[in-house]
């Protein structure tokens, strides 16, 4: 899931100033994070969220064939 996660937000963002952190618990769920500048932030979530939602779309694809559960998380980089 992260490099499909990876591969989306850099064709979003035009570059590759951002990283993206993946953590899987015990119980098979992941936790994805994209830690990126602050305006990137609005690039990534689009007008009213069209683009992050369009992104979740695609992860639960991805977490479904792999059976597992996901969270999705922006941070800003400090």
């Amino acid at each position: 899931m992260n490099k499909l996660l990876s591969y989306l937000v850099k064709e979003i963002l035009g570059h590759e100033n951002f990283e993206v952190e993946e953590n899987i618990s015990e119980n098979g769920f992941v936790n994805l994070k994209i830690t990126t500048a602050p305006e990137n932030i609005g690039l990534i979530i689009g007008k009213k969220g069209k683009t992050i939602k369009a992104v979740r779309s695609l992860l639960r694809v991805k977490a479904t064939l792999e059976k597992v559960g996901f969270s999705l998380d922006i941070v800003e980089k400090q």
